[in-house]
């Protein structure tokens, strides 16, 4: 696969340097010389270029790229890079970096976005999800699908201790993915139980949330 990432400096170059361990060819873009380390990664191409200029994505042969990140530090830039990259170059794939929380909103497929990646949710989910029980913690949106990919630490009075998962009635287009135990992936057959402590992994319609949780953790939800 063949990766276009908008934004040489540290953030950039640790996509990079990832995306190039597992096999991918790398471009790396900026318009500032001085982000234009090769030796930094050694491995990756490089284009000193504007990423929001047609001319800069063109010399870049975008067409031939799979996929377009955009993790520079500006909102803008990204977003415009991204929109370039979907409208004027058909790139399948876009993902967008969000830096500040309040511009989140714009990064969608409006503006060619297929994923963004906020940084202060992740670590906000995170954060909940080293800490909450019988809460739902959102880690993961799927724009495509409108669906979220949630977490849930099942409370030791949940009705479903103990129970099958195939016998938990999950609302409708819910489903779940992982259970998590002792350090252990657990692949979630109907016969397998669910136990209080488990880490359930759902993918759920941002709709079905507050009944997700209400079914699972009703002292805590009203349910």
């Amino acid at each position: 696969m063949r990766v276009a990432i908008a934004g040489a400096g540290a953030v950039g170059r640790s996509i990079a340097r990832e995306l190039i361990t597992n096999g991918h060819e790398v471009l790396l873009i900026d318009k500032n010389a001085a982000s234009i380390k090769p030796e930094r990664v050694p491995d990756a191409e490089w284009l000193l270029a504007d990423c929001c200029e047609m001319s800069s994505l063109t010399e870049a042969r975008l067409e031939r790229c799979d996929v377009l990140i955009s993790a520079t530090g500006d909102d803008k830039a990204n977003l415009v890079a991204s929109l370039l990259a979907k409208t004027e170059f058909g790139v399948p794939r876009t993902v967008g970096r969000v830096n500040h929380p309040n511009n989140e909103w714009l990064f969608s497929e409006a503006w060619g976005v297929d994923v963004n990646v906020s940084t202060p949710r992740i670590m906000s989910a995170l954060v909940e999800e080293a800490v909450s029980v019988g809460d739902l913690v959102r880690l993961f949106t799927f724009r495509q699908g409108k669906a979220n990919l949630v977490e849930m630490t099942l409370p030791e009075d949940s009705p479903y201790v103990g129970k099958p998962s195939g016998l938990i009635p999950l609302p409708e287009n819910c489903a779940l993915v992982t259970i998590l135990r002792d350090g252990q992936v657990y692949v979630p057959t109907p016969e397998q139980p669910v136990e209080s402590g488990d880490e359930l992994l759902l993918v759920v319609p941002a709709e079905k949330e507050d009944e997700l949780e209400r079914l699972l953790a009703p002292s805590t939800h009203g349910g």
